[in-house]
């Protein structure tokens, strides 16, 4: 592709730093996502800005990835953490410090990719300023996080109108499983025009060292059962129900479990942390758990083939990163039977699925793959290639690649 004005595309994050450390606070797989596509669409040729919150007064405010992928930082409301639900009101001041942005930079941006409900807003309010192609992803549906949690915030009914707003007039939306398009006709609207493309995953990064090398790089016995969890401290992630799943363990005794992830004291994440530790002290597991905090490189691709089983006991995932990256080191997963996650996890194939929130079932999926050794590693390699074969992040890159070069061939015409 050669590369013209037309070729500049803005991912918008704005409450996922794609250059943030994954892990903490409100950070985990759309920070993934956005980087992975940026650093991919920039190998295909597209010049690439990913647009994101400010969020600490130590941050670059413009952070080059590769010369045709950079992140770039915009105030919107003071200059430090501020929970996704709490936003919204910012989200002004962060359109007009975009379109400041573009005219100190001399160009416009033909097509925008939002991320999740608040940058959507972002991209419909841009529109109303210059002509531009909108793609979005979800990430999450308000309607079916609504479901699944006890309090509902007060921007709650906001959520809701903006996603049916943008899923009825963005020019096309990214599903990334059948089950969240699915989701987004039953609970959102009949009407948009929606593409089905997963998220991927660098098959480079993970895989590349066996099981064996790497317990000794951590420091873990080559006898020992390690069951890892990765991700945030979200009671939405359901660590409680892993918890009480290994409580439960015929295993129980040889389990080694690992909560990775990163969390801020006093902060959501914190307060989760602490009630999970408190859960694993209730249950006399503080000898069999590890808390190694953030696992970002070159770590976590070590914990990940070092385990016996990673297991993914969400609430709710869209689709769930983690489970395709366990998958691409060869570690079998466990997850819940909801959403992307019966998309990813092919059961008795490349891991097993458990109802949300069920601890025995959890339990009983777990032992299953930790008494048989040779089925466990044989669940590992097949799903290593199924990783492979359709959830690399080129392949991700290219499916975008193709969608934008039509969208904006359409517009083109469409102004003609």
């Amino acid at each position: 592709m050669r590369l013209t004005s037309e070729n500049r595309v803005a991912l918008i994050s704005v409450s996922g730093d794609p250059a943030i450390e994954i892990g903490r606070e409100e950070a985990g797989g759309q920070n993934v996502y956005v980087r992975q596509v940026g650093l991919a669409l920039a190998q295909q040729g597209w010049q690439v800005d990913m647009f994101t919150r400010q969020t600490r007064a130590d941050q670059a405010s413009i952070v080059q990835h590769t010369p045709n992928c950079r992140t770039i930082r915009l105030k919107a409301g003071a200059i430090e953490f501020i929970s996704r639900d709490c936003v919204f009101p910012h989200l002004p001041e962060f359109v007009q410090a975009l379109l400041d942005f573009q005219k100190a930079e001399g160009h416009r941006y033909s097509l925008v990719h939002t991320n999740y409900w608040l940058s959507s807003w972002v991209g419909m309010q841009l529109k109303k300023h210059q002509p531009l192609v909108q793609v979005h992803t979800y990430h999450s549906l308000g309607a079916i996080k609504y479901q699944a949690i006890d309090q509902i915030p007060p921007i709650a009914a906001k959520r809701l109108t903006v996603e049916k707003t943008c899923l009825e007039t963005a020019d096309r939306i990214v599903a990334t499983s059948p089950q969240e398009q699915e989701h987004m006709r039953t609970y959102v609207s009949t009407k948009g025009k929606i593409d089905m493309i997963p998220c991927g995953t660098d098959t480079d990064r993970f895989g590349k060292i066996d099981r064996a090398a790497a317990r000794t790089a951590l420091g873990f016995d080559s006898d020992e059962k390690i069951v890892l969890y990765v991700g945030r401290f979200d009671p939405r992630k359901g660590i409680e129900t892993l918890v009480r799943a290994i409580g439960q363990s015929c295993q129980r005794s040889q389990v080694k479990l690992v909560i990775g992830g990163g969390s801020t004291p006093g902060q959501v994440d914190g307060i989760e942390r602490d009630r999970i530790e408190s859960i694993v002290a209730e249950l006399g597991l503080q000898e069999n758990t590890i808390f190694p905090g953030q696992l970002g490189d070159p770590k976590l691709p070590l914990y990940y083939a070092a385990a016996d089983v990673c297991v993914v006991p969400s609430h709710y995932e869209p689709f769930g990163l983690v489970a395709i990256e366990a998958m691409a080191s060869r570690t079998p997963v466990v997850a819940s039977d909801v959403g992307g996650l019966q998309f990813t996890v092919i059961p008795e194939v490349t891991g097993l699925l458990a109802p949300p929130k069920d601890d025995l079932a959890f339990a009983a999926a777990i032992d299953r793959i930790l008494l048989n050794p040779d089925w466990r590693n044989q669940l590992g390699q097949t799903a290593r290639q199924r990783v492979e074969i359709a959830f690399s992040w080129q392949s991700v890159a290219i499916r975008l690649s193709q969608l934008y070069t039509k969208l904006l061939d359409q517009s083109v015409q469409q102004a003609a």
